[in-house]
């Protein structure tokens, strides 16, 4: 079983790749020219962008893990073109390369609308205004269409592994309310979710993933040494980036990092 796996030397890619490499699926990565290429891992230059560069990455593979994405900018034609236009060449590719090949991407559960009226369930409509959950919602949507085997994990928060995301989190959230709450991920839990699907047991499946207990933003900043101002003002959307896991457990998936205070415990920040 080879993977090929876009986005390996992103926030996720970076930490999942040699713990699929550990765990032994033999891996392949899809690099831009000038990429520094993993130790002992196959590469394959090319762009997502350039679909005439991706017959050679997708050969021969048995599944895919779809993570390269643009998220943080104020560009939204860059936004578009990276998650739809270039989720479009990659399962292009598959279609003509490795048509049987399991196709998993990563999603975010920012497609969840503000005004939801419960945690963000896989079957809610979603209409997200951003660009970077929009382009998102059109990429999946690419995918379920694409008569290919496919599976969508919705990723939270995501930290972990020495990353620094949750560091910058206070930088981000300055005019949010402290009270929001927000579910998180550790890297080794997308790691774990990853094996699952690459296993088979999301084939076909939105799947929202997060940990066990959802934080509260004035918490997470504790966490990292930095604090809030205070407000006890009505919260008006509870429910927003708190998702909905029932459908994940239902398929075999257990958070080994149940909280971040677990993590934060354990040294595994």
């Amino acid at each position: 079983m080879t993977v090929l796996i876009t986005g390996a030397t992103g926030l996720v890619g970076e930490r999942l790749l040699p713990r699929l490499a550990k765990a032994g699926f033999p891996c392949r990565v899809l690099l831009r020219a000038g990429k520094s290429r993993p130790e002992g891992i196959e590469a394959v230059t090319g762009d997502m962008l350039d679909p005439s560069t991706l017959a050679n990455a997708v050969k021969g593979v048995s599944a895919i893990v779809h993570l390269a994405a643009v998220f943080r900018t104020q560009d939204a034609d860059l936004i578009w073109k990276s998650n739809l236009d270039g989720t479009r060449n990659v399962i292009a590719a598959v279609k003509a390369h490795a048509p049987d090949a399991r196709f998993i991407m990563s999603s975010t559960s920012h497609v969840y609308n503000k005004g939801n009226p419960h945690p963000g369930k896989e079957d809610d409509a979603v209409d997200p205004q951003h660009p970077y959950p929009a382009s998102k919602v059109a990429a999946e949507k690419e995918l379920r269409e694409s008569g290919l085997n496919w599976s969508i994990l919705r990723f939270p928060f995501v930290y972990g592994d020495g990353d620094g995301h949750l560091e910058t989190l206070p930088k981000h959230i300055s005019s949010w309310h402290p009270a929001q709450r927000m579910s998180t991920i550790h890297h080794l839990d997308i790691a774990q979710a990853i094996t699952l699907a690459l296993k088979g047991a999301f084939d076909r499946h939105i799947v929202n993933l997060a940990d066990e207990a959802p934080s509260s933003i004035y918490e997470l900043a504790g966490v990292v040494g930095c604090r809030l101002a205070p407000n006890s003002e009505p919260l008006p959307n509870p429910w927003y980036l708190h998702v909905d896991t029932s459908l994940a457990r239902s398929l075999g998936f257990r958070p080994r990092i149940r909280t971040v205070y677990q993590a934060w415990q354990e040294g595994l920040l």
